[in-house]
């Protein structure tokens, strides 16, 4: 099935960046995305990728200040957070879908999933 194993993650002040990174070991990707979880809410849609294209798509919360990319050759998704406020934390997972189709925005679609890296900003 093949492993995401993310980076990156830690604490910020408000305003501040991060850029967390995912390597993966897995055969074939269509798409990577990035879902984040706060404690007691719902794992939440944050950006994904098409692994070939590289078409963005991003969730209301990311938009304008995040940035997904990913480089094939190194099998590494990014994700870059600016201007980041307090109810950005969260513990971030990486995903990756192998074919499975379906929402892009929706966890459903995405078979493989990463431990997390928390990302905590304070205010």
């Amino acid at each position: 099935q093949g492993q995401l194993v993310e980076s990156g993650g830690g604490e910020v002040q408000a305003g501040g960046s991060l850029r967390l990174s995912c390597l993966a070991s897995v055969e074939t990707i269509y798409t990577m995305g990035w879902f984040r979880q706060a404690p007691g809410r719902e794992r939440e849609f944050v950006a994904a990728i098409t692994w070939i294209e590289g078409s963005p798509y991003y969730g209301n919360s990311a938009k304008g200040r995040f940035t997904i990319a990913r480089d094939n050759a190194k099998r590494t998704l990014y994700l870059q957070m600016n201007s980041l406020k307090p109810e950005d934390t969260a513990v971030y997972y990486c995903a990756a879908d192998r074919g499975s189709g379906g929402d892009i925005t929706s966890a459903a679609r995405y078979d493989t999933w990463g431990r997390g890296t928390q990302v905590t900003v304070s205010s």
